[in-house]
Order: C-alpha cells, then structure tokens, then sequence
C-alpha cells in the first residue's frame, strides 16, 4: 500500500545501522508499523460513523409461501468486528467483497461494554438467525477480526453454530490466548482471551461432527498475538485452513487489498466438508 512510502526515508539507515538477517526484520518492522499507524488514524477518523448498527437491508420478495434464495446464490456474509471496535474496520473488505458478487453483507456491532465472550456468541447467533430468516438463507459466511473470531468460534463450537455458519474467517484471533498487555487483565473478556482461560479450555473440547469450515489469517508481524502462532487454529476435529501473513501487522488484517482478495478466495472455495485439516497456506503483502 502507499502509505508504507512513508518509511521509505528511514530504510538506508536502518540498513547501514542493522546487519543482514536482522536488518531485514527490522525493514520490514519499520514498514508494518508505518502502515499500522497510519490505518489506527484512518479507523480513529471512521470510528464515529460506525458506532451504531447498521440498517438492515430489506427481506427478499417472496417465492410462494417463503423468500428463499437463488441455489447459484452466494451466502450471505456477516463481519464481527474485535475488542473495543465496531464495524466501521471493515469498511474496505465490505467494499472490496461487494464488488465480487456478494450481496448481502452484514456487520453486527457488540458493545465495548462486553465482558463475556459466551454472551456475545450468543448476541451473535440470534443475529445470524435473523438473517437466515429475512434473506431466505440457510447458512452463512462469518469473517471475524481479532476477539470477533473467537466469538464467532465459541457459537460455532459450543452454541451449535455449525448447522448456520459454513464458513468461519478469522483474522488475528488469538485461538490459544494472548499474553500481551498484562495490565489490562482488570477487563474480564481481556482474562477470557489469556492462555489457559475457561472459554479457551472449551475450545480445546472434543467437536466431532463440527460442520463448519475454518480458515485462520494470521500474520508473522501482528503485536497483539503472543506467541504469534496463537492465531493459528489447532483441533483435531475441525476442519482448518491456517493462513501465513507476511508483512502487515494486525490493524492491517481486515483492511489490506490482499488479504481481502484472499477472504474472497477462500469464501468462494471452502465448502462443508472439505477433506482440508491441518492445510496451510502462505500469503505475501510486503
């Protein structure tokens, strides 16, 4: 992205102060949080537009006695934003989504106020069954950043989820917990996201059956995930996709041009049951 032009002026410096390897880490460090900076203030400015829900879009025409959609029809596709955001982040993959054939998309706003992930996997699946309900839809897609991701996990997993959700895109979503920031263990969904948490162990729990397919985005320079490969999905009974990031750091997740084109190309491939587990995949943006 341009915006990394920015770091430019920097690089020769680095380079002669750093050698070989550790110089290039550090480029690439320089370059990620360039453009994570410069996204922070873009979403501050975007922030305020997002706050409340969206209008809903209306239901279908009805087809007989039920609205009900086209079998060529795409699902539709549902954004849950992270921790202390809205849907206001996924401003750029709405667009870029909409722009590829997708129809129906929609973001669900939980509160900051939040303070339990098996509550907001709850808020979710009524949202998600109101969608089936007004579009016709039998199942859905669900891309979610950050904290989002592990709400959209929990409903899936442990809510039942899996007969609604067909697809499950998670975006630097600390599935084995995070321990960055200590201080700010005093929020309670902050503990839940924490390494060994009762929510986390519940993941860990047998799935068998589990319908939904799962593909993880996750990125060799994101700050917030600790250790980095936390991001990563490991469960023997579900069907996972983990997909290597390389170059952008976690604002920069839902809303880099490429990992976008990347949703879209999993979105439009992934289908139940596909014999995937333990498949990966790498993705290149620097």
């Amino acid at each position: 992205m341009k915006v990394t032009r920015a770091a430019l002026p920097f690089l020769p410096f680095c380079q002669r102060l750093l050698p070989g390897r550790l110089a290039g880490l550090s480029l690439a460090l320089l370059k990620a949080t360039a453009l994570e900076i410069a996204i922070l203030a873009g979403h501050l400015l975007l922030y305020p537009s997002g706050i409340t829900q969206e209008r809903r879009a209306p239901a279908p025409a009805l087809l007989g006695d039920a609205a009900q959609l086209p079998t060529e029809a795409k699902p539709p596709v549902v954004l849950l934003h992270g921790f202390i955001d809205n849907r206001s982040v996924f401003v750029l993959l709405r667009r870029s989504l909409a722009q590829h054939g997708r129809q129906q998309i929609e973001s669900l706003n939980y509160s900051p106020l939040t303070c339990d992930i098996r509550a907001a996997a709850e808020l979710l699946g009524r949202h998600i069954e109101e969608v089936c309900e007004r579009t016709g839809a039998q199942q859905v897609d669900v891309v979610g950043h950050s904290l989002g991701g592990l709400i959209a996990r929990y409903y899936v997993q442990r809510l039942g989820g899996d007969t609604r959700v067909r697809t499950l895109v998670t975006l630097g979503t600390p599935h084995s917990g995070t321990r960055v920031a200590p201080l700010a263990d005093a929020h309670p969904i902050v503990r839940q996201m924490r390494p060994g948490s009762p929510v986390l162990e519940e993941l860990t729990r047998p799935a068998p059956g589990c319908r939904t397919h799962f593909v993880s985005f996750w990125s060799d320079l994101d700050h917030v995930m600790d250790p980095l490969e936390t991001a990563c999905i490991d469960h023997p009974d579900l069907t996972v996709q983990n997909v290597r990031v390389t170059g952008i750091g976690h604002l920069a997740l839902p809303v880099h041009p490429a990992v976008a084109n990347g949703i879209r190309q999993v979105l439009d491939t992934a289908h139940e049951g596909e014999p995937s587990v333990g498949r990966t995949g790498g993705l290149t943006v620097a």
